[in-house]
């Protein structure tokens, strides 16, 4: 008896060493990580996070919640502090709210375009922001994602030149201080309302417009419901794709090396679909009867960059940082 069990156990140890050694997924369970973001199925990020997934496979597997379905907009990032989420998109506006110095990259007119921005984030400089929020917030930033430069769109057909003509008009803004800031400073009456609500917002007067990148517009379909884009290129729009730390440092540095060159990747692609789609949609939204237009740039900027400075929130800035963002290449 005791021999047969003996032989029994070799034999299964042996099927399961030789399946192991054939299918290597198998001698090491895959780890879940559910991802949770406010964007749409629709939007290019949510192709980005799904060319991830499928880059990862052999080690994870990638549950996406989109459209705030497992939190809602703005809860992503605490969720992630309390290991009750692994994997987010979190905007930077949400990081500024516990590392003030993070206020000065949500300022307007900061980054010139999806190049500049990551040029920032490869930098020094942009190490050291990164590594601000892994030691204070314990959350990993594997990069920004650039989702397209933000533009001022409304319902109504009133000519927009300077921020003067913006006075009194309810601008949709995501909630928070920074939001409310960036709309105060293109001279709107910001009005919070979350993303998913926006279209109502629009089409019951609510507000009176939005700012979002073009891809957006599209995505969520504010154009049915505008009448025009005042193409202020306030913001470069970016969130952050982050894990939580304790899911990071689970992983083996060569996984991690692995995780990081997936993402670099799918972010890569997900910049490269974004810069396309913008240079396509601003004629279409014109043939689709929208009026859009360039405003006064120069007022704009010299409007935000007034209020900024004087803020509040301009006291935490590092010394010098925005000075040279302004003279990177």
């Amino acid at each position: 008896m005791t021999t047969a069990l003996n032989r029994r156990t070799a034999l299964c140890t042996g099927a399961t060493l030789a399946a192991a050694a054939l299918f290597p997924g198998l001698a090491q369970a895959q780890s879940t990580l559910r991802f949770a973001a406010v964007f749409a199925d629709t939007d290019i990020r949510a192709e980005m996070m799904k060319r991830l997934a499928a880059d990862v496979a052999a080690d994870h597997k990638i549950d996406l919640f989109l459209n705030s379905t497992l939190f809602r907009q703005g809860t992503e990032l605490v969720a992630l502090q309390r290991d009750n989420l692994e994997m987010g998109n979190i905007s930077p506006q949400d990081i500024s709210k516990q590392v003030p110095s993070w206020s000065l990259l949500t300022s307007a007119y900061l980054f010139r375009d999806a190049n500049h921005l990551n040029a920032f984030f490869a930098s020094d400089m942009g190490a050291q922001m990164k590594k601000q929020v892994e030691d204070q917030l314990k959350v990993k930033i594997l990069g920004p994602v650039f989702f397209g430069t933000r533009h001022v769109g409304l319902r109504g057909k009133k000519k927009i030149n300077t921020p003067a003509d913006l006075a009194g008009v309810k601008l949709r803004m995501p909630p928070g201080d920074a939001w409310q800031l960036l709309g105060r400073s293109l001279g709107a009456n910001p009005t919070p309302l979350a993303y998913a609500e926006t279209y109502t917002g629009l089409q019951t007067g609510t507000v009176d417009g939005q700012d979002n990148p073009l891809p957006n517009v599209q995505n969520m379909k504010f154009n049915e419901v505008m009448g025009q884009i005042v193409l202020t290129s306030h913001l470069v729009g970016f969130d952050l794709l982050t894990l939580n730390l304790k899911t990071w440092q689970a992983m083996t540095p060569e996984k991690q090396r692995a995780f990081q060159a997936a993402a670099d990747k799918a972010i890569a692609w997900s910049t490269a679909e974004h810069q396309k789609r913008e240079a396509d949609l601003a004629e279409g939204f014109r043939r689709g009867g929208l009026d859009v237009y360039a405003p006064n740039l120069n007022a704009f900027r010299e409007n935000a960059q007034k209020i900024y400075l004087a803020s509040d929130e301009a006291k935490a800035w590092p010394a010098g940082m925005i000075d040279k963002i302004n003279a990177m290449k």
